[in-house]
């Protein structure tokens, strides 16, 4: 009876060591253009891209240009979620972050739910560079994995 209990287990064990992990990104964009004229969105993917195929090695030999084009590499097929802007037209607005992070959160939780693992979370600011820079965006890149 142990020996059928141990290789059972072995079994299971190697099942799922083997299998492999998927990665999944999932990235909000906020907008901090003054005056709320910016667009926020959380942007989620639903078709795969194999980067081997959008991908060339250069040697000493062989320094052929990578020839993909940007049609092929684009994703059509996405889900985007609406967010609010920082700004408005009086100034910063809490209420609108507030809400960002209630919906931020509720797809954090869904993703959760359907068996991804939030990983990492990796973000970066381009901020308005002065009077006549009217552009800005705060992204948020979550990493999961199952």
């Amino acid at each position: 009876m142990k020996k059928i209990i141990l290789l059972a287990l072995f079994a299971f064990t190697a099942i799922t060591t083997s299998t492999a992990q998927e990665y999944k990104v999932v990235t909000s964009v906020e907008s901090i253009v003054p005056s709320g004229l910016g667009r926020s969105r959380i942007i989620d993917a639903n078709a795969d891209r194999n980067f081997k195929e959008f991908t060339s090695e250069q040697t000493e030999e062989d320094n052929t240009r990578n020839k993909s084009k940007r049609g092929d590499i684009r994703v059509k097929d996405f889900e985007e979620t609406k967010l609010l802007n920082f700004y408005n037209i009086a100034g910063i607005r809490f209420q609108n972050i507030a809400a960002n992070d209630a919906l931020i959160s509720s797809k954090l939780s869904d993703m959760a739910q359907n068996g991804w693992e939030l990983v990492f979370v990796t973000s970066g600011v381009e901020a308005d560079a002065g009077n006549t820079d009217g552009q800005g965006i705060f992204i948020t890149r979550y990493i999961f994995k199952r």
